[in-house]
């Protein structure tokens, strides 16, 4: 450990992508010097430009504050951060590995192998990225046997909840802290780390590594297991009439319970939560724990299932047939509020109608660039507007607010069949009914 200075701590974040460009810029932010390292040359100049990687609201112009004023930069270089900074962040991606649902941490490892022969003192690593129970310990090890300075190492986990679209937000006023620790020293030091929001009323969860490993996983799981339960209610709502969104407005307030994430719709999707949940089942069968894999298995298996009923529904309304004809969707991040498009249901369930024989056009207000690269067979039109000209159905799959906002009277002159699915089920069904469109909202009357 690092002992205590005057100056401000010198924190170093390791991996600047989602995770590691809201840390980054939220460390100095609260007052650090900080310096990220990104080994991607294109990454690299957009951060030292104060410029996001990806589309994040509010996070362009924090970076841009903070490297403006010098406080914050970013290199590839781990000599510069080796014995400079009090506290090394770890926070490079754990995607799922390739023919596995189990974590791959290659990214992970190469961090320690770049870092570790180069730290002579004492100082204190901190695991952000979602890894499996026990990782932790590997890391330890590793940095234990590499580094010259031994176990004067000391290894934290410190768990990450950014939600996208939220991350600065939770990155400078996190609704918990959970702090993995082995010491009361690496207690202190991310109490210093995270004073300012601690003093905001972050509440703080002081606990062993594995705790803390477990803890992203598990809040993953549950949140998963929340969307694909109100999801299974919306196929029981389809099969007796009922409204799922009043039956989601009736549990929600259930104090027990609670309305969020008891939307109905496509599902969950994205670059963290499914991944998690499958690593998170992986590692509970490496350690014999079947009940975990038994439930998350039925809860993934649903959130798969969702996409298929929207098809069907698109079937009942198009027919066999559905060569020449033409379906636009509206949205193409996983969410709203992002331009991720990781694991995206609409993306999904584009390419299923896809198959099908339909001509499928996509628009998206900032997902645009990262569909075409994995999508580029569909059609991509410049608006809303445009993207129904000609339609013979419309499908609302992200919950983008503008299209909320549309004039269904105005776009009933473009479209070849004024029919929509709104598998968001955030339209407004009664304005698109007056205005002459068939409406259909899996889970709604």
């Amino acid at each position: 450990m690092t002992e205590g200075t005057a100056r401000p701590l010198r924190i170093a974040v390791i991996g600047t992508n989602y995770l590691g460009a809201n840390t980054a810029a939220g460390m100095a932010e609260f007052g650090f010097d900080v310096i990220g390292v990104e080994i991607d040359e294109h990454r690299l100049k957009l951060l030292n430009d104060g410029k996001a990687p990806l589309y994040e609201p509010g996070l362009d112009p924090l970076l841009k504050k903070h490297t403006d004023s010098g406080r914050l930069r970013f290199t590839k270089d781990y000599t510069e951060i080796a014995d400079w900074a009090d506290v090394h962040f770890i926070c490079v991606g754990t995607p799922q590995l390739e023919g596995s649902d189990s974590a791959d941490l290659a990214q992970v490892h190469s961090v320690i192998t770049m870092l570790a022969p180069l730290l002579t003192k004492p100082t204190l690593v901190v695991g952000r990225s979602t890894v499996p129970v026990g990782t932790s310990k590997i890391v330890e090890a590793r940095f234990h046997a590499e580094a010259p300075a031994g176990s004067q190492v000391e290894i934290a986990w410190q768990p990450e909840f950014l939600r996208e679209a939220h991350g600065v937000d939770d990155t400078l006023q996190p609704d918990r802290l959970v702090f993995g620790v082995q010491s009361a020293a690496a207690e202190a030091r991310l109490r210093e780390v995270f004073a300012r929001p601690i003093a905001g009323g972050s509440p703080v969860v002081v606990c062993n590594l594995p705790t803390a490993e477990i803890v992203k996983g598990g809040a993953n799981a549950f949140l998963a297991t929340k969307i694909s339960f109100i999801n299974a209610l919306a196929g029981l709502a389809d099969a007796t009439g009922a409204d799922v969104t009043l039956l989601a407005d009736a549990l929600g307030y259930d104090k027990r319970i609670g309305r969020g994430m008891l939307n109905a719709g496509p599902g969950y999707g994205g670059g963290c939560l499914p991944k998690d949940l499958r690593s998170f089942m992986a590692r509970a069968g490496e350690l014999g724990v079947e009940e975990i894999i038994t439930l998350l298995r039925e809860v993934d298996d649903i959130n798969q299932h969702r996409r298929a009923r929207i098809v069907d529904v698109v079937h009942e309304l198009l027919g066999a047939e559905w060569v020449g004809k033409n379906v636009t969707v509206l949205g193409a991040a996983f969410k709203a509020g992002t331009d991720d498009v990781r694991d995206s249901p609409a993306l999904d369930i584009a390419g299923r109608i896809q198959l099908h024989g339909a001509t499928v056009t996509v628009f998206d207000p900032e997902a645009m660039d990262n569909a075409r690269k994995v999508r580029p067979t569909f059609r991509y039109a410049d608006s809303a507007a445009d993207a129904c000209d000609g339609a013979h159905l419309v499908l609302h799959l992200t919950e983008w607010p503008e299209f909320r906002e549309l004039d269904p009277a105005a776009l009933r002159g473009v479209v070849e069949a004024p029919i929509v699915v709104d598998a968001r089920l955030t339209l407004d069904a009664q304005k698109w009914r007056d205005a002459g469109w068939i409406y259909r909202a899996p889970g709604r009357p």
